[in-house]
């Protein structure tokens, strides 16, 4: 009881004295805390939050605990840390200073339009245009990558491409992907129902288990879906089959009619749904 009420008098004391600059300063650093968050959503270093996060709950369990050596080398690891996280974020902050240089600096801080992209709201329309392109496509043997997000930001990859906005149509699509083509190499990434950026470049999956005779092309499909919530399908320029890429895995060789399947079990999902994936996902990768 006497700590408790020790505590008492040394802070809750003090907050009779907050004054008009201490709102402000209260304030500001609200804006600038809101501020990096909505940063860090749209860039990797969301997914470098989150395994921090896993590590800090581990080093509560082993202080509670009494993991002597654990918290030694966790406080011994932790001098280089920082250095670690200007080298992996350099691409981030380098960002973030171009940012604050822009002209519009309060318009991202305080946004008053919602950013957010009308989720999963894509049409049945824009499911046979995808398809059609697709058969198209194949029987052609035309490469093409296209991405069609959900909730996760894309707007890492999408810095890489070039803005297109058009109205999802089989023609666009095989304009887009046609050999020889400015804007046929990279992928497209689908919003809602608008092809929004072409020529977009995504990470390569590392998977060991992924077949040998796999190019380029699928792997980026692949190591799109294991780091966000977005379906991608591939048409190989080898021998035309048509795969889909979500939740890291690949399937393969699909039919117009399983293609059609695959986009409509993400079609209009409940957001809650999503949500609760997106949350689970935190801890483990769902395959």
């Amino acid at each position: 009881m006497e700590q408790i009420k020790e505590f008492a008098d040394r802070y809750l004391t003090q907050i009779q004295f907050i004054g008009p600059m201490d709102i402000v300063e209260i304030i500001l650093i609200s804006l600038m805390v809101y501020y990096l968050l909505i940063f860090i959503r749209n860039t990797r270093a969301w997914q470098l939050l989150k395994g921090v996060f896993v590590i800090l709950v581990f080093l509560v369990i082993a202080e509670i605990l009494q993991m002597d050596t654990i918290l030694w080398i966790a406080r011994t690891a932790f001098q280089f840390a920082t250095i670690a996280l200007i080298v992996v974020l350099q691409p981030e902050l380098r960002k973030a200073l171009e940012q604050l240089g822009q002209k519009n600096l309060i318009r991202s801080v305080i946004p008053f339009e919602s950013s957010k992209p009308e989720e999963g709201l894509f049409s049945d329309r824009t499911i046979r245009e995808i398809v059609k392109g697709c058969v198209e496509m194949s029987r052609a043997k035309t490469g093409a990558l296209i991405v069609v997000r959900q909730l996760d930001s894309l707007a890492e990859y999408e810095r890489t491409g070039i803005a297109v906005d058009g109205i999802v149509t089989s023609q666009l699509l095989i304009n887009i992907f046609e050999k020889n083509t400015p804007l046929h190499d990279g992928a497209v990434i689908v919003q809602g129902n608008r092809v929004t950026y072409a020529t977009c470049y995504l990470p390569l999956s590392d998977n060991m288990r992924l077949s040998k005779d796999l190019g380029t092309r699928h792997r980026a499909g692949v190591g799109i879906s294991e780091v966000t919530d977005s379906m991608t399908v591939i048409v190989s320029e080898e021998n035309g089959k048509i795969s889909v890429a979500y939740e890291g895995t690949l399937s393969r060789g699909l039919t117009a009619e399983e293609l059609e399947e695959k986009l409509r079990s993400i079609q209009k999902k409940p957001t809650d749904e999503k949500a609760h994936k997106r949350w689970k996902g935190w801890f483990h990768n769902e395959k």
